[in-house]
This record gives C-alpha cells, sequence and structure tokens, in this order.
C-alpha cells in the first residue's frame, strides 16, 4: 500500500450489519489522499468477509484479521502501528462518515496550524432514523475535558508530524477518553468545528445498566490511567453526571 496523507482505522468486532455502511462512507469521501486500516477482532459473523470485499474493491483498503479477541484498544492500537499517513482518523464499524468531512476536517487542520481536532455529530438509529444534533465547542482543554467527555471517537483526528503516534491505554472502556486525556495534557488543546461532519450510531442496550457501567469505567480512567485522587475523581464524575442530567432534561424540552 502506497504511503497516504491520512490513515483511517477501524476495529471491527460482529458488525455485519452496519459494516458496509460505515465503508461506504470511506469510500464516499471528497477527500482521496487516505488509507483505511480494518481491524477484525476475531469476529463470529461476516464481517470478515465484508472487509475482504472491500479490500479487494480498493487497494485503499487492509485487512488485518485477529485470531484472537484483544478488544478495541488493542485493535486501535495495533492500527495507529501499521499507519502511514500523517493523520489519524478512528471511524468505528457502526459509524458512518459525512461525503465531506475528511475534506473538510484535514483542510482545516492544515490551515489552521491545528494538533487535534474534533466535529460535531448527529446520533442515528440502528435503522438510520436522523437523531438529535450534538454540537461542540471550538476549543477543550485537559481540565475541560476531565469535567465531561465531549470529545465523539468518530469525529477525532490527530496529526502524528506534530504529536507523533500517540496510542491508547489499554484497557476494557473508554480508551479513546483516556487517549484525548493523554494528547491534552501535554498542552496541545483540541479544537472543535462546530458542524455535524459525522453520524453515531446508537444500539440497542444504551439502557441505564450502560451508562452505569460507562461511569464505572470513567471512574477507573481518572483512577488508574490518570492517577487521580479519591477526591478529584468524585469532583470529576459527579461532573460527567451532571452533564448526562442536563443533557437528558434539554433533549426531552426539545421533543415537548
Amino acid at each position: 500500500m502506497s504511503s497516504k496523507e491520512t490513515t483511517i482505522i477501524t476495529p471491527i468486532y460482529n458488525a455485519e450489519d452496519f459494516l458496509a455502511d460505515s465503508l461506504d462512507s470511506i469510500l464516499n469521501q471528497s477527500y482521496q489522499n487516505w488509507e483505511a486500516i480494518l481491524i477484525n477482532d476475531n469476529s463470529t459473523d461476516g464481517s470478515l468477509d465484508i472487509a475482504k470485499r472491500y479490500e479487494r474493491l480498493d487497494s485503499r483498503f487492509k485487512v488485518i484479521n485477529k485470531n484472537e479477541s484483544g478488544g478495541a484498544a488493542k485493535a486501535r492500537n495495533l492500527g495507529i502501528e501499521l499507519a502511514q499517513g500523517r493523520f489519524i482518523a478512528f471511524l468505528d464499524s457502526d459509524d458512518i462518515w459525512h461525503p465531506n468531512k475528511l475534506e473538510k476536517q484535514i483542510s482545516f487542520m492544515k490551515n489552521n496550524n491545528v494538533d487535534f481536532s474534533f466535529t460535531a455529530y448527529n446520533f442515528i438509529s440502528e435503522k438510520g432514523v436522523l437523531g438529535d444534533f450534538v454540537a461542540v465547542p471550538n476549543e477543550v482543554s485537559y481540565k475541560t475535558l476531565l469535567r465531561g467527555n465531549i470529545i465523539a471517537c468518530l469525529t477525532a483526528v490527530y496529526d502524528t508530524k506534530k504529536l507523533g503516534k500517540v496510542y491508547m491505554p489499554d484497557i476494557l472502556k473508554r480508551q479513546d477518553f483516556a487517549l484525548w486525556l493523554k494528547i491534552t495534557k501535554s498542552g496541545v488543546n483540541a479544537i472543535g468545528i462546530n458542524e455535524s461532519l459525522a453520524h453515531y450510531r446508537l444500539r440497542t442496550g444504551s439502557l441505564s445498566s450502560t451508562k452505569f457501567n460507562t461511569m464505572m469505567h470513567t471512574w477507573g480512567v481518572y483512577r488508574n490511567v490518570e492517577k487521580l485522587s479519591v477526591l478529584s475523581s468524585l469532583k470529576y464524575i459527579s461532573s460527567h453526571l451532571a452533564g448526562a442530567i442536563i443533557k437528558r432534561i434539554k433533549n426531552k424540552l426539545r421533543k415537548t
């Protein structure tokens, strides 16, 4: 595979229902200077066959097949290790990019000397029904990010020319949040583009129990990765919870 400017990293695990839509959204990018590394994490459905079909269709796709499941962090880190591009972008196997996502974001980063950027997005349902728009601020610091992860993985891009290859901590969940903290802790602020350039798919199971588990994994990031005190961790987890409650109230008011 010849060297491309941007490397897209997509971990895959049992995603046959949505994978083709995600890969089509890569193929349909107006920006063409990309490679896509598809890491199949020992899927037991037809995901590998779908990924290989796209690899045959376009040589910019490269499929890495793992015979043992290692989780999303290991899969993404393998993609980062193999990446040839200057810019690293992430797209999960059930999410979708707008056709001009990379063109707008990479151009913005190069024109404004931005090391790390993210964008607004919309939710979509499993059936593809468009949901709420999620706005983003112009800039996010490490301290701001500790109060709540507002960077969706499918929207993030970082510049290896400026930052080098930055890897995700090898944890079960919230490894993307931990990566954003790692980057911003170095003094690099994340710059937001408040335009929806991606669709984040809401899957069955995003219920209260799942949200509780998310908070527990967030707590793990604070205590085990960031090495924050119990008091500081409680302060930031409370901020996370307050933000989630406010967001839910706003959504209910919007629908009334």
